[in-house]
């Protein structure tokens, strides 16, 4: 089996060493390779893992003809992946009932001024972005807040959404493998930041999910194509009380899922993956 990373030299990636070793130790034949080297779709596997692609959102288009020249299934599924890519699904997931962050969304080109949102202050992204790439924070109404969205739809098309103040008590995931609820974890912004990201300072913590995060969790997963039983991985991402949360993000791409603060976690994704092999 083929897992697509990275040119990571930094190595951010901490856990797909421990996924190769679980499955090795399974008597799995692994490669790891990075998605955008040249000759990856002629390396010989059975199936394809998207793990830590974590510059897909500046190449996109490469993104989606890379996964679609492999002969091999991909984990997730490509139909699932092209849903997930655009950020677009958190409007459908609205409309489905699932208690999302209120999102409006501006097309690319778009000359209309930010959408009013219910808050004093405004967050803005790209609808394909990864790791807070191009978020950005404003006074609601302000002319900052108008430059960026003019500078973002230049390229693509942004999601609005208000500024929660409650991501700074921590944003959680919910992390589910092969159907399951594995663990959950608590990303918490550092002093002064936002963001919750390890490159901002945030830092990760072990969470025991609610059954309310676990509802909204499954809620989600119902909603995707083919259903959650098509799904190898996913991450939900929750912020809000922890009896009433909201839906911030769904990530099926290629999340991080936090393997090395749930002890046994890489040995069940192992286990996952070869029952699906």
């Amino acid at each position: 089996m083929l897992l697509l990373t990275f040119d990571d030299p930094d190595g951010h990636d901490i856990e797909t060493p421990g996924v190769v070793a679980a499955l090795r130790a399974r008597g799995a034949t692994v490669t790891v390779s990075p998605w955008r080297e040249p000759s990856v779709t002629r390396v010989p596997a059975d199936v394809v893992v998207i793990r830590s692609t974590w510059d897909y959102q500046e190449h996109p288009d490469e993104f989606r003809a890379v996964l679609g020249a492999f002969a091999a299934p991909v984990l997730n599924p490509l139909d699932v992946v092209g849903w997930n890519l655009h950020k677009s699904y958190l409007l459908e997931l609205a409309r489905a009932g699932v208690p999302v962050v209120p999102t409006a969304l501006v097309p690319a080109g778009s000359d209309e001024p930010v959408p009013a949102v219910d808050a004093p202050e405004v967050v803005l992204k790209p609808a394909i972005s990864a790791n807070a790439w191009g978020l950005g924070r404003f006074a609601t109404g302000s002319a900052e807040a108008a430059d960026h969205l003019r500078t973002l739809t230049a390229t693509g098309d942004v999601l609005v959404q208000p500024y929660l103040p409650e991501i700074l008590a921590g944003e959680r995931s919910v992390v589910v493998i092969g159907g399951r609820v594995s663990h959950a974890v608590r990303k918490t912004p550092a002093a002064g930041e936002f963001r919750v990201q390890a490159e901002y300072g945030g830092t990760d913590t072990a969470h025991t999910p609610t059954a309310a995060e676990i509802a909204v969790a499954h809620a989600a997963l119902a909603c995707v194509p083919g259903g959650p039983e098509a799904l190898l991985y996913a991450r939900v991402d929750l912020v809000g009380p922890e009896d009433a949360p909201l839906l911030i993000e769904l990530e099926l791409v290629e999340p991080e899922l936090f393997l090395d603060l749930a002890p046994g976690s890489a040995d069940r994704f192992a286990a996952a993956l070869l029952a699906r092999a």
